[in-house]
């Protein structure tokens, strides 16, 4: 299983800072998160994804990834 961690807007949409998933892959993942969490739709797209500590942007097995960070762009400074 993999911790998924939702920040700002995006644990709103969930209603919740983190769950546990099983997806294989990330691309995988985005879509299982949307089907669950319809309001994840409009940001997710928008999020940066951070696996393990290390962003990435494309598709990547989840295999022994321990933690998932689901980050919505942030305003301010």
């Amino acid at each position: 299983m993999t911790r998924v961690r939702y920040f700002a807007a995006a644990a709103e949409a969930v209603g919740a800072d983190s769950e546990e998933r099983n997806e294989a892959s990330l691309v995988a993942l985005r879509a299982a998160v949307v089907a669950a969490h319809p309001a994840l739709a409009d940001i997710l797209p928008r999020c940066a994804v951070m696996i393990d500590g290390v962003r990435t942007d494309g598709d990547l097995a989840l295999d022994d990834v321990e933690l998932i960070d689901i980050l919505p762009p942030f305003a301010g400074g």
